[in-house]
């Protein structure tokens, strides 16, 4: 690069850098709200199932029921309560009082004593149709926990077809949050990276400044890179602040390295920032670059890149829509070094995407962006 290029160049960074130090905007996107926001997900959040208010109906007491109700009193996924009859019970059930009710009939001990195994009933609050399969579950894992104990006391073997050894992987605790916040994290990065771009070349429209700028000897190549360059550095510094609220505030384990986890973090924010010029060069005002960049940048990122929402429960074309979601690669790269470790074959595939994504967006900015009006 020439020395006048340079020169150039570095006058255009430090004009973008003073632009974003006097506009606290631009920090609070950058720092601020990637804290509100993993605050809220991180401690808001959950889609684990604990304390869940289940209805006990005992038609006839003795001493099987109680051990088996105890069994429910005794687990951290429940929060029993007691009724007198299946009508009271069926009426909190409406009310939202209870998500489910455990019914054990007259017949349950004579049953559970004849054949060494007795159905219980249970209905459970289906309008949450994710809730009411993970009360189930756990109702019956109660259940045949139940049903062993009581067969290993009794000297008898329980029946069963199959006996089933569980073994969690990659997150053993089952925490929700543990998944949540890297994935959190592809949408942070999405919000700093193309909302801050998307109003860069729409703001010097709107002010008047790119007339100025048009007959300088500044070539477009150095305006883009110029800024670039000032948002790279916020969103990497973004990238970092939560990362670190990740893994000593949340107890998120980190298992690969962090280095991969830089560089990936790097082609995902360059892939974000050349979406956001992309939109602003485009659209030259503010107001409706920002609304493109939510729906066309945040909104697919949230939805669409499996962060909450699994991607192989979505419908067909669905599925093939995600893959021009960048924060999908990105997700499944942060999930995998959070949660697995440096599995070579996930990282290239998703980077190598992130990649090709890249340069397509820098290809379509160098096409748009003209010294010239238009």
């Amino acid at each position: 690069m020439r020395g006048g290029a340079r020169m150039r160049l570095r006058g255009m960074i430090r004009k973008e850098s003073l632009q974003i130090l006097r506009d606290p905007s631009s920090i609070a996107i950058a720092f601020l709200m990637p804290v509100v926001l993993l605050l809220l997900f991180g401690y808001g959040v959950s889609l684990d199932a604990r304390h869940i208010p289940l209805a006990l109906v005992v038609d006839n007491p003795d001493t099987h029921t109680a051990s088996l109700t105890g069994a429910f009193q005794r687990s951290e996924y429940f929060a029993p309560r007691p009724f007198d009859s299946i009508q009271a019970a069926q009426a909190a059930l409406q009310r939202r009082q209870v998500d489910g009710i455990l019914w054990l009939r007259n017949d349950f001990s004579r049953r559970l004593l004849a054949t060494g195994n007795a159905p219980i009933s249970v209905m459970v609050n289906g309008v949450d149709a994710n809730q009411a399969r993970i009360t189930e579950g756990y109702i019956q894992g109660v259940w045949q926990a139940w049903l062993a104990h009581y067969a290993r006391t009794m000297g008898r073997p329980l029946k069963v077809p199959v006996v089933v050894q569980q073994r969690v992987w990659f997150n053993p605790a089952l925490r929700s949050r543990d998944f949540l916040v890297p994935g959190l994290i592809a949408v942070i990065m999405t919000l700093i990276g193309a909302l801050l771009t998307a109003l860069v070349i729409a703001r010097e429209w709107e002010r008047g400044t790119m007339e100025a700028m048009m007959v300088t000897p500044i070539h477009i190549r150095e305006v883009i890179v110029g800024k670039l360059v000032p948002y790279f550095v916020l969103g990497m510094g973004g990238m970092l602040l939560t990362v670190a609220m990740a893994v000593w505030q949340f107890q998120v384990p980190l298992r690969g390295s962090f280095w991969l986890l830089t560089i990936a973090s790097a082609l995902f924010m360059l892939t974000a920032l050349g979406m956001g010029l992309l939109i602003s060069i485009v659209t030259k005002n503010q107001f409706v670059a920002g609304q493109f960049a939510i729906v066309m940048t945040f909104l697919p990122a949230f939805i669409l890149s499996g962060f909450i929402f699994d991607i192989g429960s979505m419908p067909g074309p669905i599925q093939l829509i995600t893959h021009l979601v960048p924060a999908r690669y990105f997700v499944a790269i942060l999930q995998t070094l959070f949660l697995t470790g440096d599995v070579w074959p996930i990282l290239l595939t998703n980077a190598g995407a992130l990649l090709i994504m890249q340069l397509i967006f820098l290809a379509l900015i160098r096409r748009k962006a003209h010294k010239r009006l238009e």
